[in-house]
């Protein structure tokens, strides 16, 4: 059940990753918005199905440009601490005002741990990009997250930080940094939902562009 106060605090905090959303977006870059709706279900204890979906808008959230599918399977049976997984992502990406597709498989591996209470997490994910009219390339992810030991409301508000880098094995070089601030909450047993702020950082040739992203979440799990 929701509470007045669940309410308050949850408005709270949406207007205040908006308002920083708003206040970064520079001229170099562009606000966007991004939503992602995902379902989870065990096959037992070790092994579990994911099924994602995701939109990206752009030109200050009035594009629809970017379409992903994405398709996994997770084993956690090695390690309590360890989740490795293998996915298979088609993207659709409007460039230059013509439709793209994108296939991309990928292999992860999550490390969990726990210090002083905080929850940490270490995400590796090794991707082919398979891209129409375009090169072929390898690239690593690594996304580190950190979570503090707190719990806001009957809706279990969680903050959390997180930054990923990126890595072109062709290019061998780092030309891309994502930085996440948001919060996590619970709004049924196995629905539950995650707003951020995200700003990206692309190297352009000489320069880098900035993005700055409002995003939205909504997991089944079952």
């Amino acid at each position: 059940m929701f509470h007045n106060k669940d309410y308050f605090f949850l408005s709270i905090l949406v207007f205040l990753v908006s308002f920083c959303s708003f206040c970064f977006a520079f001229d170099d870059g562009d606000y966007q918005y991004w939503n992602t709706e995902s379902v989870s279900w065990k096959i037992n204890d070790d092994w579990k199905m994911s099924l994602e979906e995701e939109f990206r808008f752009g030109d200050n959230g009035s594009n629809l440009y970017y379409q992903h599918s994405d398709l996994g399977l997770i084993y956690s049976g090695i390690a309590d601490w360890l989740d490795v997984g293998i996915n298979y992502r088609h993207i659709f990406e409007e460039k230059n005002s013509k439709c793209k597709q994108e296939n991309r498989p990928h292999l992860n591996a999550d490390v969990k741990w726990k210090l002083f209470d905080f929850n940490f997490s270490n995400r590796g994910r090794l991707e082919y990009r398979n891209r129409e009219d375009a090169e072929n390339f390898w690239r690593y992810r690594n996304k580190f997250t950190i979570k503090p030991p707190v719990k806001f409301t009957n809706l279990e508000i969680q903050l959390y930080i997180a930054d990923e880098i990126f890595y072109d094995f062709d290019d061998e070089t780092l030309n891309r940094n994502r930085f996440y601030s948001g919060f996590n909450f619970t709004i049924f047993k196995n629905l539950k939902a995650d707003i951020f702020y995200l700003w990206e950082s692309t190297e352009k040739g000489k320069n880098w562009n900035d993005l700055h992203i409002l995003g939205t979440k909504l997991k089944i799990c079952f």
